[in-house]
């Protein structure tokens, strides 16, 4: 299937859908712009980077790529990180703004690659409209520190896109501004390691570059010529290079920032359970986007029923994706697409406490999108109403999509109102109590923070954090002896915490000032 480009009667309605399209995210997404810095990693990738807040310069530029600050290699981002900095300074409305525009563009990125490769100009409309106001990509947009997300996103359909023009041009010039666009990408974020595997996919379909001939035996026909499969796959030798090598550099990053929970930590069968689990999950909130959260604790256990089932929904939905892979090709495609994209972020090396998180489905929701938007219309494609239905179906799901998606944005403003939202809709999040804790603290309404740094520590007694915040609070309310024991317990958890070292000395300090004081009296 590879349906001719049809410039004379699409060009025109293609500019206008890509007009309302921006229209819609900037008027969907304009509130961010008065939205506040969060204290959950605004802080390590601007407000307190002092590489991030003096601006471009050489020096930081060199830093941007010999870093692997905040466990990960992502000179770009940095880099993006430092402009906003050069122009707006430390006013979170352009840094909130310039998320929003990159999302735009992202997203007239999707509708030109799916139109440019497939010809189908409402059902690319559909999934570039669910990507642009889908609820689950708040988190993404809203979270000035998801720059990397946004910006690997970009260049990942840029790269989707320059790849087809190298398809249909086979031009040497073309192949390396792919190449280029890829290497982007991955400085930006290294979720792009996957990407060759999806040029394959997008070789099957819509491309249709490589066709089965047999159970096994895969020939591709292209400009007269047969090609083998193993073929394609040379043809991005360098792709795949550069996703091993990107993939060594974020094992190193991520291990030389701690960032790699251990085996003790999270256990193996814990975390293939997490993972089997979080693929339907994934495609729950797709569908039914409730109760999102910044942060979804893992918990200690799952119910077997849990995991068996959703390792029987994988199996049987690939099952018959396979089986249906010649008459409905967007299925298998789709589908693969979502479970690839994600495998990098599924929890199986798992980084930090989350079981999941919204701004990981930021590119695998796109081949949910496909099989939606090109099944959908094959269901009803007898039907005398055809038009009228889809029609009645795609309006209502992205008015639906757009209202929640407002919704969600607006607990995003400032601190207070995201994790108590998070709260509300989770259990066990000892990292939120600790983070509005925090919040609160910096406003020193130290009273409403203690309970929060408490709650924290009756999830976890061993979060170190939790245990040093607390300390802190009671030092400043001048009850030295609960901030002297946590301190103490914070060291004992973490004994290269520099910071603890030097308040547990000055609290050590004022008590023996405070005896000798009380001594004399």
């Amino acid at each position: 299937m590879n349906p001719a480009f049809d410039k004379d009667s699409g060009t025109r309605s293609i500019f206008l859908i890509c007009l309302a399209l921006v229209v819609f995210v900037v008027a969907v997404y304009w509130q961010a712009g008065n939205h506040q810095f969060l204290n959950f990693d605004d802080d390590v990738y601007v407000t307190t980077n002092p590489h991030v807040v003096s601006g471009i310069t050489g020096k930081n530029i060199l830093w941007a790529f010999t870093s692997v600050e905040a466990a990960n290699w992502h000179p770009v981002t940095w880099i993006s990180h430092m402009t906003d900095v050069q122009f707006y300074g430390m006013n979170p409305r352009g840094h909130h703004l310039t998320n929003v525009f990159i999302h735009a563009a992202s997203s007239l990125l999707i509708l030109l690659l799916l139109f440019r490769i497939t010809g189908s100009r409402w059902q690319s409309s559909f999934v570039a409209a669910l990507f642009a106001l889908h609820p689950l990509h708040v988190e993404s947009v809203a979270w000035v520190a998801e720059r990397k997300d946004l910006l690997s996103a970009f260049f990942w359909f840029l790269t989707l896109l320059l790849y087809a023009e190298y398809v249909k041009k086979r031009n040497a010039t073309l192949y390396l501004l792919t190449l280029v666009s890829f290497a982007l990408g991955l400085m930006s974020k290294p979720m792009l390691v996957t990407l060759p595997i999806i040029m394959l996919l997008m070789d099957y379909w819509p491309l249709g570059r490589c066709r089965s001939e047999g159970q096994a035996d895969y020939r591709c026909k292209e400009s007269g010529r047969e090609l083998s499969l193993a073929a394609l796959v040379k043809e991005k030798g360098p792709f795949f290079a550069s996703s091993f090598i990107s993939s060594l550099i974020t094992l190193f990053a991520q291990h030389s920032g701690g960032a790699i929970k251990s085996f003790g930590a999270i256990p193996p069968l814990l975390r293939v359970e997490n993972a089997l689990i979080a693929y339907l999950t994934y495609i729950g909130k797709t569908f039914w986007p409730s109760d999102l959260a910044i942060l979804y604790p893992i918990p200690q256990a799952f119910q077997l029923w849990q995991v068996i089932g959703s390792l029987l929904v994988m199996l049987l939905v690939s099952f018959a994706v396979i089986r249906t892979r010649h008459q409905l090709p967007y299925l298998a495609v789709g589908w693969f697409w979502f479970i690839i994209t994600l495998i990098p972020v599924i929890g199986l090396v798992q980084v930090g406490v989350q079981s999941m998180a919204d701004r990981y489905s930021y590119i695998p929701l796109t081949g949910i999108f496909i099989m939606i938007a090109w099944s959908v219309p094959e269901l009803v494609n007898n039907n005398r109403y055809k038009t009228s239905i889809l029609a009645l179906l795609a309006g209502t799901a992205l008015i639906v999509s757009t209202v929640l998606t407002w919704q969600q944005l607006g607990h995003w403003r400032d601190n207070i109102s995201l994790y108590r939202h998070t709260l509300r809709v989770t259990t066990g999040n000892y990292v939120i109590h600790n983070n509005l804790g925090n919040a609160l603290a910096s406003k020193w309404d130290l009273d409403a923070a203690i309970p929060e740094f408490r709650a924290a520590l009756r999830i976890n007694s061993n979060y170190p954090d939790a245990h040093y915040n607390m300390g802190m609070a009671f030092a400043i309310k001048g009850d030295l002896d609960a901030a002297i024991l946590h301190l103490k317990e914070t060291l004992r958890l973490n004994p290269d915490n520099a910071k603890a070292q030097n308040n547990l000395g000055v609290a050590l300090e004022q008590k023996r000032w405070q005896d000798a004081t009380k001594i004399q009296q």
